[in-house]
């Protein structure tokens, strides 16, 4: 307590502790911003987050470490760790901020011509469902119809542009964080600024802190809208400091995140949010070349049933123009046509310009990225350099996992250990977040993402896109996530106990992990008849319910179940013929070694054990 007389336990400055000290030690000076979060004004005083949250105990105030302190609070926090504090103004971090990402980000650097110019920045919208995604989109739509266009948009290609006081802005029409990370996962890093909608009358929820986490993994900056402000529920206040909670600090509490309150049904808000669009643009300096050949990536792609494939581009750098020769993945033609998002022919494409291309051989895949070639013989010598490069691809580490993490790290394929973290509690994720980023110093470990429940398909994506290892702390996975992870090579570890799951860890960054093995099912089959085929064989008479049965594979036997037998398939028939395998939805006669006493109702389980990732 405050004025107690009571002497704590603080770390005092050097000069208070050492008596003997032929001069006083200067104190050390730091500026602290308006609002701070404890986990903030932990690292600027270089101590650790629990110090920092007893010390606010003895103070009386209760946080965690994402709690947002006013500057009172958090300077007396600091003076007594012998700290001398000056309060920071805004304009002074956010120009500092400023340089910062001017430095960290140069997306195309100067060529011999020096041509770069100015481009429009490309956005994506993401957030929780029904917080008004799509009415944002049809609201910014709407309202930024020229007057020449007073008709409406002619034709959906999937993005579009507006303009702002004569600047454009490029919005892709693909809401949703499982499209973003989609596009990533495939090496197409299309996306400049992340709009994240938050409802004001819902707040921040499960897919919304998804959708933080994703574009944070993709490192775009992001700008939140607090939409239905209209509704007499609607808090603001409420969702800034869940925000804040989920690390994501708005500029009016200090923080570096330009934060818009709107209204898409009632189009309040909706020409700040563009103009502040613009803003973090600029700080971006987003730029291109016009006077390049054009590259550009494929973002939706169809066969036209009168006009044959088509494929919408959004150019990156360049210009695209008619009668260019174009390679598109495994794809070519000679650009005949162009369409832009209002349904009208054009005859340049230049950069953050999305088109829709008429011209192909063959329809592309969405991903798939564009470039101009000078004739059709270079066009199909590219295409078969894409080919082999794929393929030698194929033969390499797909994913990261803990079994090649050493190799990689020690490689320089990556830098970092990534995870993507799911458990069966909350509480169950912050002590292993800790624990897993405090394990090593010379390699970083990152936990990109984490959540409660089963591994989703979304969770796998989000892997895949960022080379990241999934953990499952006392859960399972989907289905799907299964499928799509063992297709990609995605590493799924599963753990019950956080000394086994740090160990591991730990291990695999020194090269130490000993190999382990997972069961795979492989399929179920019931067993509805009993059939003999001597004194001493019988086979079962079985319907596969799910999976394959394969012969020679390990099987076991089901019985209430209870395993009653394992051993593997000896004999596998479809009426009279042997058969290798038997998919689902089809009867097979199934012999198992060493065993015949089935019963009606017995369950058969195909499995195979491989060695985990």
């Amino acid at each position: 307590m405050v004025g107690s007389g009571k002497q704590d336990d603080a770390p005092r400055p050097v000069a208070e502790r050492d008596n003997t000290a032929a001069a006083p030690v200067k104190a050390r000076q730091i500026k602290i911003p308006s609002a701070i979060t404890v986990k903030q004004l932990a690292e600027l005083l270089q101590v650790s987050p629990v110090d920092t949250i007893k010390r606010l105990m003895r103070r009386g105030v209760m946080a965690n470490v994402n709690q947002v302190l006013e500057f009172s609070v958090a300077a007396t926090v600091a003076t007594d760790y012998g700290c001398e504090v000056r309060k920071e103004p805004l304009a002074t971090r956010k120009a500092g901020r400023v340089a910062e990402v001017r430095r960290k980000r140069q997306l195309q650097t100067v060529d011999e011509t020096g041509g770069l110019k100015p481009r429009a920045p490309v956005v994506t919208i993401m957030g929780h469902v029904n917080h008004g995604k799509t009415r944002l989109l049809d609201t910014i739509r709407q309202t930024n119809v020229m007057d020449k266009e007073a008709g409406g948009i002619t034709q959906h290609i999937g993005a579009y542009q507006v303009e702002v006081n004569g600047q454009r802005i490029t919005f892709l029409d693909t809401p949703g964080h499982e499209a973003f990370t989609a596009m990533r996962a495939r090496g197409a890093q299309v996306t400049d600024i992340t709009i994240l909608v938050v409802a004001a009358d819902d707040g921040v929820m499960p897919q919304t802190l998804e959708a933080i986490d994703h574009a944070r993994a993709a490192g775009v900056p992001i700008v939140v809208a607090i939409n239905k402000i209209d509704r007499p529920e609607a808090n603001p206040d409420l969702v800034k400091q869940q925000l804040a909670d989920a690390g994501l600090l708005i500029e009016e509490w200090g923080g570096d995140t330009v934060c818009v309150q709107i209204s898409a049904r009632e189009k309040l808000g909706i020409d700040e949010l563009l103009s502040n669009l613009m803003v973090v643009a600029e700080m971006e300096e987003l730029k291109a070349d016009p006077s390049r050949s054009a590259e550009g990536v494929v973002i939706e792609a169809e066969m036209d049933k009168f006009r044959g494939p088509l494929g919408t581009v959004l150019v990156h750098s360049g210009t695209l123009r008619l009668g260019d020769t174009v390679v598109v993945g495994d794809t070519w033609g000679r650009v005949k046509a162009m369409f832009n998002d209002a349904g009208k022919r054009v005859k340049r494409a230049g950069p953050s310009t999305p088109v829709e291309v008429l011209g192909l051989n063959g329809v592309p895949q969405v991903g798939d990225v564009l470039t101009v070639t000078a004739d059709e013989r270079q066009a199909q010598s590219l295409i078969e350099k894409n080919r082999a490069e794929r393929e030698r691809e194929g033969t390499a580490p797909r994913a990261v996992n803990l079994s090649n993490v050493y190799e990689q790290l020690s490689a320089g394929r990556v830098k970092e250990l990534n995870i993507v973290m799911k458990a069966d509690v909350q509480g169950s994720i912050e002590p292993i977040r800790t624990s897993l980023e405090q394990i090593a110093e010379e390699v970083k470990v990152r936990v990109i993402h984490s959540g409660t429940g089963n591994v989703t398909e979304s969770d796998v994506m989000l892997a895949i896109a960022s080379k990241a290892v999934i953990i499952g702390f006392n859960t399972g996975s989907e289905t799907g996530a299964r499928r799509l992870a063992e297709l990609e090579g995605v590493s799924i570890r599963y753990y019950d106990v956080i000394y086994n799951l740090v160990d591991d860890i730990a291990k695999a960054l020194k090269g130490m992990l000993e190999p382990t093995y997972i069961e795979v099912i492989e399929g179920h089959a019931e067993v509805r008849d009993i059939f003999s085929l001597g004194r001493r064989e019988k086979v079962a008479g079985a319907y596969v319910t799910e999976g394959r049965m394969v012969r020679g594979a390990s099987i076991r036997v089901l019985r209430n179940g209870q395993v009653v037998h394992e051993s593997v398939v000896s004999s596998l028939r479809r009426f009279k013929d042997d058969a290798r395998e038997v998919a689902s939805g089809y009867e097979c006669g199934v012999g198992v070694r060493g065993f015949t006493d089935f019963e009606v109702g017995d369950v058969l389980e195909v499995f195979r054990t491989d060695e985990a990732g």
